[in-house]
């Protein structure tokens, strides 16, 4: 190439590079964009794969991104361990010898290949590298590492920009904990008014989790799920302990002044914010029956929120089964019965059906939840809980202590793992 046409190449590639990439902020459809780009200049002998490694703060490379290779939770291979050993990586492009790991799109066994190493500068400070390979028996000439070094500024800009994305996205992600945090705390404020322990919040929330993915309920309608339940009963706070805490059976007047604890969750949960608005949806409607007979507002069918219609069905169940004052807990089997014997009355069919289908983990949920102190005499007989086949750590029988209630705990932790593996996963 001539020394106009490098320059012409190298503003295209440029060009093109940082108008393709929009606004994504997805580092692996970022370099498989690249490598779409890059297959247009025959002269470059690149393989179609690579990677984006980016510092950590204990000053490892850590592969953030990849296109025709593995991503590491596959490969396990340490980068630092690797090239970057190599002192003169820190020069403008730097081409090495190292042992890939296999499996990679163009190695079938692990075997020595050259590599070129695209240095990622943010701020002026090293950021980490873009990694490319060259194909065997090929070599780059001085031409190629300029427009690659060219190549590796702008890439330099791209992540830049992204990494800032992501920053001000998990700022966000922590505010909005820091209110869901907020929202759960003045829930179990006035579960604390009215249950001894407020374990009544952990399962009718863990319930509704359930009952709302067995309906196949959407994940971001279920993790607003999760953060509003807890509020269902936050009106109570506006009760007078007379009658809240009376042991025994309400009178008619006592129980008109109970049911104002809807509107006054409504009063509470004032804003426009989505979360606020869930919230006062569930504390404003979990008491509305399928049937139009419930209250405060007398809605029917599908004029009650649909999270205010599972969290009516998991609030039932938790109270039916559960010790009060004034009642003794009615058998599980009884309770179940009871609520599929009100579907389509008191209860969203719907629901309902989720709620007979989600029994198994609704059973787990009670044992891992429960308000009295646990008998590590006490043997466990639960239903199967459907688990995936393809799980991350798993659990096996050799990893049982011998006491049933906490190596249920200890299986319903290997599960939280594994969901946040595959959400890591999927991004």
């Amino acid at each position: 190439m001539s020394e106009d046409n490098d320059r012409l190449t190298i503003s295209r590639l440029v060009f093109e590079l940082t108008m393709s990439s929009g606004l994504s902020t997805d580092l692996d459809v970022l370099l498989e964009r690249l490598f779409a780009l890059l297959a247009r200049y025959h002269e470059l002998p690149l393989e179609d794969c690579g990677a984006i490694l980016l510092l950590n703060p204990r000053g490892s490379y850590f592969q953030v991104a990849q296109t025709g290779m593995p991503p590491f939770w596959e490969s396990g291979y340490n980068w630092k361990d690797g090239i970057f050993a190599n002192p003169e990586i820190g020069h403008a492009c730097v081409v090495t010898r190292m042992e890939l790991p296999a499996p990679c799109a163009f190695v079938g066994e692990p075997r020595d290949t050259t590599l070129v190493a695209l240095p990622l500068h943010i701020e002026n400070q090293g950021a980490g590298y873009a990694v490319m390979f060259l194909k065997p028996g090929s070599r780059l000439e001085d031409s190629h590492l300029q427009l690659l070094t060219d190549l590796a500024h702008a890439l330099s800009g791209l992540v830049g920009r992204t990494l800032t994305v992501e920053t001000l996205h998990v700022r966000e992600i922590e505010l909005e904990d820091a209110r869901a945090n907020a929202i759960r705390s003045l829930g179990v404020a006035a579960e604390y008014r009215d249950n001894e322990t407020g374990w009544h919040i952990m399962r009718m929330t863990n319930f509704a989790q359930v009952i709302a993915k067995a309906m196949g309920v959407p994940e971001n309608l279920r993790e607003l799920l999760y953060v509003t339940a807890p509020m269902h009963d936050v009106g109570k706070i506006g009760i007078s302990d007379s009658i809240l805490l009376k042991p025994d059976k309400l009178t008619e007047p006592e129980f008109e002044v109970m049911k104002t604890h809807t509107t006054i969750g409504v009063t509470i949960l004032t804003g426009n914010d989505p979360l606020i608005e869930a919230a006062r949806e569930i504390a404003g409607c979990h008491h509305e029956r399928w049937d139009g007979k419930g209250y405060p507002q007398g809605l029917k069918g599908e004029e009650i929120p649909l999270l205010a219609r599972i969290c009516a069905v998991a609030d039932v169940f938790d109270a039916l089964t559960s010790t009060r004052p004034y009642k003794q807990p009615w058998p599980v089997e009884q309770a179940a019965e009871w609520i599929e014997s009100q579907s389509g009355q008191h209860f969203d069919p719907a629901v309902v059906q989720a709620f007979t289908q989600a029994m198994p983990e609704m059973l787990r949920i009670r044992e891992l939840y429960r308000d009295d102190i646990i008998d590590p005499k006490e043997s466990l007989s639960l239903p199967p809980v459907e688990r995936v086949n393809e799980s991350w750590v798993k659990w096996s029988n050799e990893l049982s202590i011998g006491i049933d209630i906490i190596d249920e705990h200890r299986r319903y932790l290997f599960d939280l793992v594994n969901e946040l593996h595959d959400v890591v996963v999927h991004k």
